[in-house]
């Protein structure tokens, strides 16, 4: 709607208005992502610690697999103790690999927001043109 004939007093309030309107929508969005990404930490936190809890029963494992191969040299407990070992090592590790990735710094960056952000500010730049 073009209306040459609004005042400019008019024009600044509608301005100021839409300004306001503007700012608690990008505060609102900011608010979301931030919920979402603390959530996500939490998330990488808890598979962080499930990940060091496997990596220590897996070292109790092989240090009982260890005593007992040597204990026995060669006979079958040992060996399945260390097979045991072996396998919960490796899930620790992906456990705790999987929860540090989600701990960069690139994926707490309110990207949504920040997007959102540049987009207002095109449009602004455009409707003052």
């Amino acid at each position: 709607m073009n209306d040459d004939s609004r005042s400019l007093a008019s024009l600044i309030g509608d301005l100021t208005e839409q300004g306001s309107t503007l700012v608690r929508t990008e505060a609102k969005l900011l608010r979301a992502e931030l919920s979402e990404k603390l959530t996500q930490l939490g998330t990488s936190a808890i598979e962080i610690i499930a990940g060091a809890i496997c990596m220590m029963a897996a070292l109790l494992i092989l240090l009982q697999a260890f005593v007992v191969a040597l204990a026995k040299a060669g006979l079958g407990a040992g060996w399945a103790s260390l097979l045991v070992g072996v396998v919960v090592a490796i899930l620790g590790a992906i456990l705790l690999k999987t929860g540090s990735s989600g701990l960069s710094a690139k994926e707490m960056k309110p990207e949504k927001t920040l997007n959102q952000l540049e987009n207002d500010a095109r449009t602004v730049k455009e409707q003052v043109r």
